[in-house]
């Protein structure tokens, strides 16, 4: 497979010079474009990366398959349901559209904006700050990394620039579906989006997922069964926003971007794989990343259809 990777990143780099990195969040802005990174982890253990595989970068939207499992563990998936919905969206990861529409006055799902923020606020904790160490333990457990911490340079950056998530943030609390001061909730939010990562990181967050929740290599269970499949099904509807029709049909597994550049990918019982390429497509996913994981997919029979 790495001879593989090998023969294809140089086409796969290219494509980068056709997006652009996350200018909205200014402290992205510095990110090089031309970056492209992977790895691997099989189910054995064994790891392959390639590219710039140990650049650190801000994991972004992909905390909120994290912050899912979190909550879901914390409320059980009745209480999780009766305030989150089941469904794609359709729109942008940051739209409010379909909040003020739908017949239910409750986000769509839990990876749009509107639904994480939600999702952030059913984190268990009397205080913001007991409900962000929570979090970032969790995240620190399925990663088995913990050296993690966050950028404070991208948090003070999306704090003082996120006015949409403001506005939606507000929003939920106009329509009770958020009991948390909004201000207060987002500064979780905006820290679990700024948590540090590198692709091995996503890789073995993915590789639990993949093998619903047991740990391969330990023969632990980490994560509970039924809310990684909870997880896998959402990814596979509105993992990539609303380019996650085309992911699913060109790749044909469950997967996670984030606007930092990375995308969290399980193939199902055999690899975990987490990319990095902080230039982005008109969707907000890494260009070079989804072409890389679609030749991979294409040569190795990922596809779960």
């Amino acid at each position: 497979m790495k001879a593989f990777i090998s023969e294809i990143f140089k086409d796969c780099s290219a494509l980068s010079s056709k997006g652009q990195v996350a200018d909205y969040i200014p402290a992205l802005k510095n990110s090089s474009i031309d970056n492209l990174g992977i790895t691997i982890i099989d189910t054995s253990g064994e790891i392959i990366s390639y590219g710039h595989h140990d650049k650190k970068f801000t994991i972004q939207s992909i905390s909120k398959v994290v912050s899912l499992l979190l909550a879901l563990e914390d409320n059980g998936t009745e209480k999780f349901f009766s305030r989150i919905g089941k469904e794609a969206s359709g729109d942008p990861f940051n739209s409010i559209i379909k909040l003020e529409t739908s017949t239910e006055s409750k986000p769509l799902n839990p990876l749009i904006n509107s639904g994480a923020i939600t999702v952030t606020d059913m984190i268990h904790g009397n205080t913001v700050e007991e409900k962000f160490e929570r979090l970032i333990e969790y995240f620190k457990l399925i990663t088995g990394n913990e050296e993690l911490k966050i950028n404070e340079e991208v948090f003070l950056s999306e704090k003082e620039t996120g006015n949409r998530n403001k506005a939606i943030a507000f929003f939920l609390k106009e329509l009770g579906v958020i009991d948390s001061d909004p201000l207060k909730l987002l500064d979780i939010y905006f820290k679990q989006c700024s948590i540090e990562v590198t692709t091995k990181d996503l890789a073995k967050i993915a590789l639990l997922l993949g093998n619903r929740g047991l740990d391969p290599i330990s023969g632990k269970q980490i994560v509970n069964k039924k809310y990684c499949s909870i997880c896998n099904a959402y990814m596979t509807i509105c993992g990539m926003y609303d380019g996650s029709g085309e992911f699913a049909i060109n790749i044909g597994i469950p997967g996670k971007s984030g606007v930092g550049g990375g995308i969290l990918a399980p193939v199902p019982e055999r690899y975990g794989i987490g990319v990095y390429g902080p230039s982005l497509n008109k969707k907000g996913n890494s260009i070079a990343g989804i072409k890389l994981l679609e030749l991979l997919s294409e040569e190795f029979d990922f596809s779960m259809y």
